[in-house]
């Protein structure tokens, strides 16, 4: 017989774990540990302490390994490595990690490919301007996260981050989703002629020198680097040509995971363009 009753909890299917729990509390004392506690299992068997104590703990060992299992890499999960890259913050205590953006849809997409649920909070700068934010404990992340290159307090110091070639145009669109930026106008010195520019950002030297090597090797097209005085970021820059071969390498298909308004801007500014070509020939 099984010293938590008589059932063998190794025999117990996992969905006992989601029927109605009821407590049974013995008239001694306050002592928590004086309380009985049954689980009714659907053939209306009752489990007891002991045996409920043995699932719950099989249940967290269960959640952790899923959890480790979505670390793998894909295609929605590097899409989200490149948004807490630049959207995202370490928590110097070695567990919270902080995520904020404008964009609701830009948190729902971090949570949907961490196959998270997080609450999205609002959350007021110094100057008192209100974003949107998901906070959460995962030390697992947390650990993943310094081991591909990820730090607290990165925004200067980040440099390169370890990212499988296979899934680096999935982190370059999280990235550009973050603090990326696709812009055109008039080039006044050619009749009916537009530029436009496609646009990765870091205050980090290093990083933004490590996104065009990388792009480099991947596509063989340089982009231009450019830091305004005014300004303490860098920006890489890619035009005409070698803008349209990174948009159709970050958007490979309708499906991508992706900052909706920012794909819509680059649609209507391309098609506007090809309009205006098209009306002029």
């Amino acid at each position: 017989m099984w010293a938590g009753g008589d059932s063998n909890p190794h025999e117990l299917p996992h969905s006992v774990l989601n029927e109605r729990l009821l407590a049974k509390e013995e008239v001694e004392g306050s002592n928590p540990f004086s309380r009985s506690f049954f689980l009714i299992c659907r053939g209306g068997e009752m489990v007891d302490a002991i045996t409920l104590r043995y699932l719950s703990i099989r249940y967290k060992i269960d959640f952790v390994m899923r959890k480790a299992f979505n670390r793998a890499w894909t295609p929605n999960f590097a899409y989200a490595i490149g948004l807490i890259t630049t959207d995202g913050s370490l928590s110097s205590d070695g567990r919270h990690i902080d995520i904020s953006s404008k964009d609701k849809e830009q948190l729902e997409n971090v949570l949907t490919c961490l196959v998270r649920n997080d609450k999205i909070s609002k959350k007021k700068s110094g100057m008192g301007r209100i974003s949107l934010r998901i906070q959460f404990s995962d030390v697992s992340l947390y650990k993943f996260l310094l081991k591909i290159g990820l730090t607290p307090n990165k925004s200067k110091t980040l440099g390169g981050i370890n990212i499988p070639n296979e899934y680096f145009f999935d982190f370059l669109r999280g990235h550009f989703d973050g603090d990326g930026t696709f812009y055109s106008y008039q080039d006044l010195r050619w009749k009916n002629s537009y530029m436009f520019y496609l646009c990765f950002v870091s205050a980090s030297k290093n990083h933004i020198m490590w996104l065009r090597e990388k792009i480099k090797e991947a596509l063989d097209i340089s982009g231009s680097l450019t830091k305004a005085k005014s300004n303490s970021a860098y920006q890489l820059k890619y035009a005409k040509k070698e803008a349209i071969e990174l948009i159709e390498k970050l958007y490979y298909n309708h499906h991508v995971v992706c900052l909706s308004r920012k794909r819509t801007k680059i649609t209507d500014i391309l098609n506007a363009i090809e309009d205006m070509h098209a009306r002029v020939l």
